[in-house]
C-alpha cells in the first residue's frame, strides 16, 4: 500500500507518484522482493519489485537483438506477378521510397524500423550490462534516459499491422510470399513491450551514484512516469 501526500513525516523521504488512473499523489515506499505497491484509493498497481529486476530484461533484450538483426538483413516479402519476381528487405523498401520520391515516408520507415529500434536495443544492453556491474557510472543515467525515449519510436506493431493491410490489398493482383523479417517484426512486435514490462527504471536509478539523492528520487519518478504514459 502506498501512503498518501502528507500522511506520515517518514514517507516525505519517498519520492511522490502520480496514480495512473486517479491521479492521487502519494509516495512509494522502499517495496520488498516481490513486492508491489497499489494506489491507496482506487487500488491500482503504480509500482512492483522483481525477483531479478536485471536477468529477465537482459535476457529479452539479447533475444531482442537477435531478431532484430535477422530482420534487417533478411527477406521481408516477395511479389510474384506475370512471370516475374521480386523480393525486398526493410532497408531497401525505404531506398525504394527515397527514389520514388516519398522522401518523408521513408525517413519514418528508416526511423521506426531501423534507426530508433537499433538504438533502443543498444542502449538497453549497455544499461543492463553497466547495472550487472554496479554501480553504474553517471553517464550510465544519461544512457538509460535515451534509452526510454527511443523506446516508443519503436513501432514494429504498427509497421505489421500495415504491411498484413497492404498484403490482403496486393494478394488480389499478384502472388506474395512472406520473408522471414516479416515473421521476425511479429516476435519484435512482441519482444519489445515485454523488455518494457520487465524492466524497473529505479532499479538502475538505485545504481548511479549521485550527490543529490533527492534529485536522483525525483528523476527515477520522472522516468518512470514517462515509461508508464507510453505502455
Amino acid at each position: 500500500m502506498t501512503d498518501p501526500l502528507g500522511a506520515a513525516p517518514a514517507a516525505s523521504l519517498q519520492p511522490l507518484m502520480a496514480c495512473q488512473e486517479c491521479d492521487l499523489l502519494q509516495r512509494i515506499p522502499p517495496l520488498p522482493i516481490r513486492g508491489e505497491a497499489h494506489c491507496a484509493r482506487c487500488g491500482h498497481s503504480l509500482a512492483a519489485r522483481p525477483s531479478d529486476p536485471l536477468q529477465i530484461p537482459l535476457a529479452l533484450t539479447i533475444t531482442a537483438a537477435i531478431v532484430f538483426v535477422v530482420a534487417i538483413t533478411t527477406s521481408l516479402l516477395g511479389l510474384s506477378a506475370v512471370g516475374r519476381h521480386a523480393s525486398t528487405t526493410i532497408i531497401g523498401g525505404a531506398w525504394q521510397l527515397w527514389q520514388e520520391g516519398e522522401t518523408i515516408t521513408a525517413a519514418i520507415v528508416m526511423f521506426c524500423a531501423v534507426i530508433a529500434p537499433a538504438f533502443f536495443i543498444v542502449l538497453m544492453l549497455t544499461v543492463l550490462l553497466l547495472a550487472k556491474r554496479a554501480p553504474v557510472p553517471h553517464w550510465g543515467g544519461e544512457v538509460l534516459r535515451w534509452c526510454l525515449h527511443m523506446q516508443p519510436w519503436s513501432m514494429y506493431d504498427v509497421m505489421s499491422l500495415g504491411i498484413l493491410v497492404a498484403l490482403i490489398k496486393v494478394a488480389q493482383l499478384a502472388s506474395v510470399d512472406a520473408g522471414i523479417a516479416l515473421y521476425a517484426m511479429g516476435v519484435l512486435a512482441v519482444l519489445l513491450p515485454a523488455i518494457m514490462v520487465s524492466f524497473d527504471a529505479r532499479e538502475i536509478w538505485k545504481l548511479v551514484p549521485c550527490e543529490n539523492n533527492a534529485k536522483a528520487s525525483a528523476r527515477a519518478v520522472e522516468e518512470a512516469d514517462f515509461l508508464a504514459s507510453g505502455r
